[in-house]
């Protein structure tokens, strides 16, 4: 059957616009924050401000979302979200004072919080119906958005200092992704939808539990303790990797950067290929498996010091943390939609909480020590990982392999 009308990769297409979307969008802005800050005359910390209001939307945004869900439904939730979050580009390069600038980030990260669950709820809902992985490399698609934006942002900084016409740009792009996304987004969320958790007790009338939000399950916070554990990684190992390369390893200013690069590199790269082991060794074991690999790589970096293992170490994170969050979200969607929604907040935390937390211990001790915290935050997702019931998706050979 010709791709084009494999349902399976119309779908896949659909919902990777929306992952390139919610990329490619927070990078836009993301890359151009010297330029808000000179246009509207803001010190560091309004900035930090600024960045935090974002942070603070998504992570508030989860009884708003959870609702949301049940009354639209992923599809509607996802198009309107991806339309909202275009349309605050305008908003923010129009922002005339510094409170409107804080009202437009905290709204972005409320439409962040509504994109998150739906594109996810998605993803989860094409692999239940076609039995078939792919929520790995729809994640490593949102990192291509960010790369995307990245390039787009160098581009158009160097052809005029405008930031309404980099933004106008951008919402071209985001209003073509979105057109893309609307050919073939699923009708319904399917079984990530309608299924109960599988420790929750019966309910004679299940369309009243579709409707109620209810008590998260043993095993959703489980996924909500690996979802944290594992961004509080990622995200201190993006923000921090450079400066311990500069300060602990001694390496010269052109290396130091060299950090990031290596953890994102791997991660694009581990989630190309980690559909085909999950579809190999299945979900928990992946989990598992990786952020032991990367806790333990990261633990004996540190301990024998140096750039080159340092190097080694970051690449040994990156290879092994990028595919927690995808199999903890589509472990998360087959609970429901409010399991879901909890787990992308959770997430979301951990992201804000991860690199201030890391910043503390290093000015407590040293930054050696913070990292070690990284690590330890890795091999905290292996042990969760070992108390949530993994649902196998069954796969054939070409489906498991990398697309």
């Amino acid at each position: 059957m010709s791709r084009l009308h494999d349902p399976f990769r119309r779908g896949q297409l659909a919902i990777a616009a929306l992952f390139l979307s919610l990329g490619f969008q927070y990078a836009t802005w993301a890359a151009r924050i010297p330029a808000v800050k000179a246009d509207l005359d803001l010190s560091a910390a309004e900035v930090g401000v600024l960045l935090m209001a974002a942070g603070v939307g998504a992570a508030v945004s989860f009884p708003a979302v959870a609702w949301l869900m049940r009354r639209m439904g992923s599809r509607r939730l996802a198009l309107l979200s991806q339309l909202g979050l275009a349309l605050l580009l305008l908003a923010l390069a129009a922002a005339p004072n510094y409170p409107v600038a804080l009202l437009v980030m905290c709204a972005d990260g409320v439409l962040v919080g509504c994109l998150n669950v739906a594109m996810n709820a998605q993803g989860a809902a094409l692999e239940a119906r076609h039995e078939r992985n792919t929520m790995a490399k729809l994640h490593a698609v949102f990192s291509a958005g960010s790369l995307l934006a990245a390039l787009l942002a160098s581009g158009m900084t160097a052809a005029t200092g405008s930031v309404a016409a980099h933004f106008g740009v951008a919402v071209v792009l985001l209003a073509a992704l979105g057109a893309t996304a609307r050919t073939g987004l699923l009708d319904e969320d399917g079984p990530a939808d309608a299924a109960a958790p599988a420790d929750a007790p019966a309910s004679a009338d299940p369309e009243p539990a579709r409707r109620r939000w209810t008590v998260p399950s043993r095993l959703t916070l489980w996924m909500c303790c690996a979802m944290v554990f594992g961004t509080v990684a990622e995200g201190a190992m993006n923000d921090w990797s450079a400066l311990y390369l500069k300060d602990i390893a001694e390496a010269s200013a052109e290396l130091a950067p060299l950090g990031i690069a290596v953890v994102s590199g791997m991660m694009v790269v581990a989630r190309l290929f980690a559909d085909g082991w999950r579809g190999r060794w299945g979900d928990g074991r992946v989990v598992l498996l990786g952020s032991a690999v990367a806790g333990t790589g990261l633990t004996v970096a540190l301990v024998s010091g140096g750039v080159a293992p340092a190097l080694a170490g970051f690449a040994c994170m990156g290879l092994g943390i990028a595919a927690v969050t995808p199999c903890v979200y589509a472990a998360a969607a087959r609970q429901g939609s409010d399991a879901l929604t909890l787990v992308a907040a959770m997430g979301t935390t951990g992201l804000l909480a991860g690199p201030p937390l890391i910043g503390f211990i290093a000015g407590a001790s040293n930054l050696a020590w913070g990292m070690g915290a990284v690590a330890a935050s890795a091999g905290a997702v292996a042990l969760c990982s070992t108390r949530i019931r993994w649902t196998p998706a069954p796969v054939t050979r070409s489906e498991a392999s990398p697309a």
